[in-house]
Protein backbone atom coordinates (compact mmCIF):
# COMPACT_ATOMS: atom_id res chain seq x y z
CA UNK A 1 0.00 0.00 0.00
CA UNK A 2 1.23 3.49 -0.87
CA UNK A 3 0.41 6.47 1.31
CA UNK A 4 1.67 9.93 0.35
CA UNK A 5 3.43 11.60 3.29
CA UNK A 6 4.67 14.82 1.71
CA UNK A 7 7.05 16.31 -0.80
CA UNK A 8 10.83 16.53 -1.00
CA UNK A 9 11.99 19.89 0.35
CA UNK A 10 14.57 20.17 -2.41
CA UNK A 11 12.79 19.07 -5.61
CA UNK A 12 9.14 18.70 -4.59
CA UNK A 13 8.89 15.03 -5.60
CA UNK A 14 6.09 13.24 -3.73
CA UNK A 15 7.33 10.91 -0.99
CA UNK A 16 5.38 7.87 0.11
CA UNK A 17 5.13 5.39 2.91
CA UNK A 18 5.32 1.96 1.21
CA UNK A 19 3.87 -0.92 3.21
CA UNK A 20 4.77 0.82 6.46
CA UNK A 21 8.28 1.93 5.41
CA UNK A 22 9.15 5.58 4.81
CA UNK A 23 10.47 5.97 1.26
CA UNK A 24 12.72 8.97 1.85
CA UNK A 25 15.04 10.62 4.37
CA UNK A 26 14.13 12.85 7.29
CA UNK A 27 16.86 15.36 8.07
CA UNK A 28 16.64 18.40 10.35
CA UNK A 29 12.85 18.11 10.51
CA UNK A 30 12.44 18.11 6.71
CA UNK A 31 11.92 15.24 4.27
CA UNK A 32 13.95 14.57 1.13
CA UNK A 33 13.82 11.99 -1.66
CA UNK A 34 16.75 9.59 -2.01
CA UNK A 35 17.98 11.29 -5.21
CA UNK A 36 18.35 14.68 -3.53
CA UNK A 37 20.07 13.19 -0.48
CA UNK A 38 22.58 11.42 -2.74
CA UNK A 39 23.25 14.71 -4.55
CA UNK A 40 23.78 16.48 -1.22
CA UNK A 41 26.21 13.76 -0.10
CA UNK A 42 28.20 14.03 -3.35
CA UNK A 43 28.54 17.80 -2.90
CA UNK A 44 29.85 17.29 0.66
CA UNK A 45 32.47 14.80 -0.57
CA UNK A 46 33.70 17.10 -3.38
CA UNK A 47 34.19 20.14 -1.11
Amino acid sequence: MLEPVGGCKSCGRRIYCRDGFFDGVKQDGEIYCFSCVESMDEKDVKE
